[in-house]
């Protein structure tokens, strides 16, 4: 059989990288992307410890062109692509009053959008193996959460997009996966890119609430609830070799947990309190 070959997108730091690495230590042929190349560094490391190869190439989900001409050339250089993993995204805090719908806008594009170009790019070469598309969601996808509005806006949509999309995309013999991790401790809380001090003075009436909720989520990315990235890759390499891969995975016990409450939920008192015990 020929080696089988991935494409990853975000692996600069974090979920993707250890994906990169676990997939390339399985034996995939891996394809890893990153929107800067110049980043490469951290992923390079990790695969000069791990002692695997990768192939570490440019890739900008935002811009369909760049995703057209990345899959294509990664098909014709390695002849045939057998899984993608969508994991580049993007954190986000605010809340509506508080900021311009453009960079409600932003968010999207990253974290939505970014999936459904992808997704799009590479189904004619699923098809062609029967392979599979896993993507890297969160439990942000099914609990809207405080002060994530329009990260939670975008998981929802990536997670309405692929539970759509599976039972389509079966009939063509592609399996479609989603992974939700619950907190994790990787760069991704720190390249949310925001000055906790700026984001406080500029909270306005939201200010109190605003520094209860980052206290909380302080505390979850810091306790034992939190995985390693590596744990998360585990999930994800299982969801790319499993026979039968359930549709939605949660990456934990605390993850399976949350999001069994909101499914559970039919009215939403539950979630409300949970959720609104975190900004008081």
């Amino acid at each position: 059989m020929p080696q089988p070959v991935v494409l990853i997108t975000g692996t600069s730091s974090g979920i993707g990288l250890a994906t990169a690495v676990a997939t390339a230590r399985a034996g995939w042929a891996t394809v890893a992307t990153l929107r800067n190349p110049a980043g490469d560094g951290a992923l390079r490391s990790a695969a000069e410890a791990a002692g695997v190869e990768m192939d570490i190439r440019a890739l900008d989900v935002t811009d369909a062109a760049a995703i057209g001409s990345c899959v294509e050339a990664v098909v014709a250089d390695h002849g045939h692509l057998d899984a993608v993993v969508n994991n580049a995204g993007a954190g986000h805090i605010g809340t509506i009053e508080n900021e311009d719908v453009d960079a409600v806008r932003r968010v999207m594009e990253v974290n939505f959008f970014g999936v459904v170009a992808v997704t799009k790019a590479v189904l004619p070469h699923l098809r062609a193996t029967g392979g599979r598309l896993v993507t890297v969601s969160s439990v942000g996808g099914a609990v809207g959460q405080p002060f994530n509005e329009a990260y939670c806006a975008a998981k929802f949509a990536v997670e309405g997009f692929l539970e759509s999309l599976a039972p389509v995309a079966a009939t063509v013999g592609v399996g479609v996966t989603i992974v939700e991790p619950g907190p994790v401790a990787t760069e991704f809380v720190a390249n949310v890119g925001v000055d906790p001090a700026v984001l406080f003075a500029e909270a306005g009436p939201y200010e109190p609430a605003l520094q209860a909720y980052v206290s909380h989520v302080t505390a979850d990315f810091s306790s034992d609830a939190a995985q390693t990235g590596d744990q998360v890759a585990e999930v994800v390499l299982a969801a790319l070799t499993d026979p039968s891969p359930a549709v939605r995975i949660q990456t934990s016990p605390w993850a399976e947990r949350f999001v069994a409450a909101k499914l559970a939920d039919l009215d939403g008192a539950g979630v409300q309190a949970v959720t609104g015990s975190w900004v008081r």
